[in-house]
């Protein structure tokens, strides 16, 4: 009965060791997806803390716990409103998770906890001239009289979808419905764009081509590259999503996308790492790499980081009357042009209007004439499904590999899209002079298809005749 007790009491002893060395083990070398699911859950965390102005114990349960991986229901969160800073990890003390609110360029994930460096990308924004109000095209008037049907629409639920956040229709540069979740305390509130931010960024390309500081055509465009096939990429072959380059667009699980966003202070560092998995323009591969290696090509177009850090504001937030815009950088000032603005969804409505008007606002041209021509113009690498970081179908939620995602819906032809992570969408319908928004909390597995959505709103001209 002793031998048994003390046998007992060894083996309790050899657990409570092998517990407390995990336990250091996790401290102090954290594997790489406890390290990515702490920084994900302080970026979301302090974006919408201090952009949207929502409860942080709030936006941890549904927009980090509920949708993600089963380890993030694990996470904790604190807040130091006195550094603007937000800290996460595994039980609050594995993964280390840390992010930081920098004004304008918002907030970081800063995982090799140099908030000083980070803090050297803050830009301050000069309080917007038009304070919000200043809708399309002469004022704050919404069209709603008239346009029951549409109502009738948007109070459908099997429509907007689950998770629906908010839904915006514009037609002929006026809203004609509109309808938020419980999520969305105002309609000024700011909402992630996620890869939708992909297009915008190619916009901010056309403006840098348009003031004779670029061309589609310029190649040797990262020092690294010199020497090497990479140095005959282009810049239209990035907008492409044709430049050959190798990278996981996974975010399930520890990817390229998730180690460059949440891992990854020098987020075009990380991308312009990568290797040549094909031949230059000839292989279509989405990367939100892609995405962020054009960002630092334009913003390297400017002598001075803050002149690149104030211009978002300057050439498209300011004159479109986007006030809510806010772009978020990685820790050393880039643009994650792939995938962090937040903006309203008004606000994203207005930059969908944008495009419908080819890159024209009130009169004035922001965009090279033909420039949004060209975005939509699918390329043959992809297929015919992508033209310069736009997309030329909707969603394919869990549509079947094989089976064209716009299969079954009776679609304008001329419709094309911004699509971004769990559910969010601008579609463009030229033909029709009608922008669409549709943004959520709606993870792809839920099978929701924005598609049956705009082909009910499509037909509601001819019903009207």
């Amino acid at each position: 009965m002793r031998t048994a007790l003390r046998l007992f009491k060894w083996l309790l002893g050899l657990l409570a060791l092998a517990i407390a060395g995990a336990a250091l083990w996790l401290y102090v070398s954290p594997p790489a997806l406890i390290r990515v699911g702490s920084n994900y859950a302080a970026k979301i965390i302090c974006s919408n803390v201090f952009i949207a102005g929502r409860d942080p114990q709030t936006v941890l349960e549904r927009d980090v716990q509920a949708p993600g991986h089963p380890l993030l229901k694990l996470m904790s969160v604190r807040v130091e409103p006195s550094d603007a800073t937000v800290h996460t990890g595994l039980f609050g003390v594995f993964g280390d998770g840390l992010a930081v609110y920098r004004g304008a360029t918002g907030c970081a994930a800063v995982p090799d906890g140099d908030v000083k460096a980070a803090l050297g990308a803050r830009f301050d924004r000069p309080e917007p001239a038009s304070q919000g109000s200043d809708l399309w095209p002469d004022g704050p008037r919404i069209d709603v009289k008239g346009h029951e049907l549409v109502a009738e629409l948007l109070d459908d639920p099997a429509l907007t979808g689950p998770g629906m956040r908010a839904v915006v229709v514009v037609q002929d540069g006026r809203i004609i419905g509109e309808r938020f979740g419980e999520d969305v305390a105002h309609y000024t509130q700011p909402l992630i764009g996620w890869s939708m931010t992909k297009t915008v960024t190619a916009a901010l390309i056309g403006t840098r081509v348009k003031a004779g500081r670029l061309s589609v055509e310029d190649s040797n465009l990262f020092p690294e590259w010199a020497g090497d096939e990479r140095s005959k990429i282009t810049v239209a072959d990035l907008l492409a999503m044709e430049s050959g380059l190798y990278f996981n667009e996974d975010y399930g699980d520890v990817s390229d996308v998730t180690r460059m966003l949440y891992l990854a202070s020098d987020m075009p560092a990380f991308a312009a790492d990568q290797k040549l998995e094909g031949p230059v323009g000839g292989v279509f591969n989405y990367s939100s790499g892609t995405s962020v290696l054009l960002s630092r090509v334009w913003q390297d177009t400017f002598n001075a980081p803050q002149d690149a850090l104030a211009w978002p504001y300057e050439a498209l937030f300011g004159p479109l009357g986007m006030d809510s815009a806010v772009f978020e950088t990685d820790p050393r000032g880039t643009y994650a042009g792939s995938s962090n603005l937040y903006a309203s969804a008004r606000d994203w409505a207005k930059f969908g209007q944008f495009l419908l008007q080819d890159g024209v606002w009130k009169g004035e041209r922001i965009l090279p004439e033909g420039w949004v021509r060209w975005m939509r113009t699918p390329t043959e690498a992809s297929g015919g499904e992508y033209g310069r970081q736009t997309w030329l179908h909707g969603p394919r939620a869990n549509t079947p590999r094989g089976v064209p995602e716009d299969e079954g819906f009776n679609l304008p032809p001329d419709a094309f899209w911004m699509l971004g992570h769990d559910g969010q969408t601008i579609t463009v319908i030229p033909s029709l002079r009608m922008v669409v928004v549709r943004m959520g909390l709606t993870p792809s597995r839920l099978g929701y298809k924005p598609q049956a959505l705009i082909e009910a709103l499509a037909k509601i001209p001819g019903e009207m005749e």
